[in-house]
């Protein structure tokens, strides 16, 4: 377990360096600190989202961080993307690629569950921990606008943003009976960097303008959850082992409010090209250690997900996140400056025969699912719209001699629908879970 555990603590490490620029381009990133990832991991994105109800002993659920007191088993889980965006305006079309290492994580039971058929007696307590590096907020845009005025002429407006945060989450769990109860710790980390410039023809000889603002963020927050894990049909499935199951489960989780610490590099210059290669500069603000704060918001989620033995599931999710009260001295956002978002998910899985020993292809999950939610963003006097519909497997996969997991699927979805511009994307997502039962088992015989 130690050697495995360092390996972990290694590659965590290491990923700080991995996880970076996306490569994106999408021009409403430029607004608050990014656009904010999902928080969902890709089992989960792949059912729309169900990340604060959903259970499975196998794979990991950091949304709500109660379920780490239900895992079977230790699972390492790591998860890729890449996109395919295609932004559109009145007059353009464009598209491009991204793509990036997302997030790395390990969770695992503080109690192991063979020890319970060991001891033959059923545990009412359990506990579960987990460790995650992810992406937090990502930013990347690179826009260009075409602007005149009177006596000067043509010039463009250049708006370029690069950079994003990450999160470290260290979160603990309980479970008692029926009820699980679970916090995650976070620090939230990143640089952020902004540019708007003007540019003029050389011939005019007029000053191009170039204002940059690149900032550090660092901050504190918690996440906490619940849990509620209800059997419907117990006495009937002790009878006959034959009918399957049927359990519900009903979840919710909160992220309270947090501030953050900012350090921003303020820089705004002029430059003025003259004849013959001569350029004159003049420096109107040069600030290298500016210190400010700001405000995440509050966010939350419930829902409820039915399951029928390890045949079908399905579920729906709710989230909010009240980004009206968001503000930030680095960009000189003010609180209002955004609107309070939501997403709305349903979603579930359907497994033909996990019992069979010579199809392959009945023992997969397949995932689908769909959300619609609003944007904190308002573009045109209009509060900008999202929607998705996701489809996914997840495979088992003998690693080891242990069954492990195999996550792949994709999610087309559109941001900003009848607005200046319009976003449509297809986010491919692949993930590895890694599962092993040996932690924390209990010899019996030495």
């Amino acid at each position: 377990m130690n050697i495995k555990f360092l390996t972990f603590i290694v590659v965590l490490t290491l990923s700080t360096v991995v996880v970076g620029q996306q490569n994106d381009n999408s021009p409403y990133s430029r607004y608050g600190i990014g656009h904010i990832a999902d928080k969902n991991f890709n089992h989960l994105r792949h059912m729309g989202g169900l990340g604060s109800s959903f259970v499975d002993g196998y794979q990991i659920n950091i949304v709500n961080p109660a379920s780490y007191a239900q895992m079977n088993a230790t699972a390492f889980d790591i998860g890729f993307f890449a996109k395919y965006t295609t932004l559109k305006d009145q007059r353009n079309t464009n598209s491009f690629w991204s793509g990036n290492l997302e997030y790395i994580s390990l969770a695992f039971p503080l109690k192991n569950p063979i020890n319970e058929i060991y001891d033959g007696k059923k545990l009412k307590h359990k506990f579960g921990m987990g460790l995650t590096l992810k992406s937090h907020s990502n930013v990347d845009y690179n826009i260009q606008v075409k602007d005149s005025i009177t006596d000067i002429g043509n010039f463009d407006r250049n708006y370029l943003g690069t950079g994003g945060t990450y999160t470290l989450k260290w979160g603990n769990a309980y479970k008692y009976k029926d009820f699980s109860v679970g916090v995650n710790l976070n620090y939230i980390f990143g640089r952020i960097k902004s540019e708007r410039n003007l540019i003029y023809a050389p011939s005019k000889f007029a000053y191009n303008s170039f204002n940059s603002t690149s900032y550090n963020v660092r901050a504190f927050s918690m996440d906490a959850g619940v849990l509620y894990m209800k059997t419907l049909n117990q006495k009937e499935h002790d009878a006959n082992k034959s009918i399957p199951l049927k359990r519900i489960s009903f979840g919710a989780n909160v992220t309270p409010s947090t501030s953050f610490d900012t350090r921003a590099a303020i820089e705004n210059y002029l430059v003025q090209n003259l004849l013959g290669g001569v350029i004159n500069a003049d420096t109107i603000t040069y600030s290298l250690d500016s210190a400010g704060q700001g405000r995440l918001p509050m966010d939350f989620g419930f829902g409820a997900t039915l399951y029928s033995g390890e045949k079908w599931s399905l579920g729906v999710n709710y989230t909010g996140a009240l980004w009206s009260k968001y503000f930030n001295d680095a960009t000189g956002s003010e609180e209002g400056s955004l609107e309070n978002s939501f997403r709305a998910s349903v979603g579930g899985y359907y497994r033909p025969n996990y019992k069979s020993v010579d199809n392959f292809l009945e023992r997969i999950y397949y995932r689908y699912g769909a959300y619609y939610g609003k944007d904190p963003l308002i573009v045109n006097n209009k509060q900008i719209d999202e929607y998705a519909f996701s489809f996914g497997m997840t495979a088992p996969v003998v690693f080891q001699r242990k069954v492990s997991h195999m996550n792949l699927g994709a999610i087309f979805g559109t941001r900003g629908a009848g607005t200046t511009i319009s976003e449509r994307f297809i986010k491919i997502s692949m993930s590895f879970s890694f599962n092993d039962d040996e932690w924390f088992l209990k010899r019996k015989y030495n």
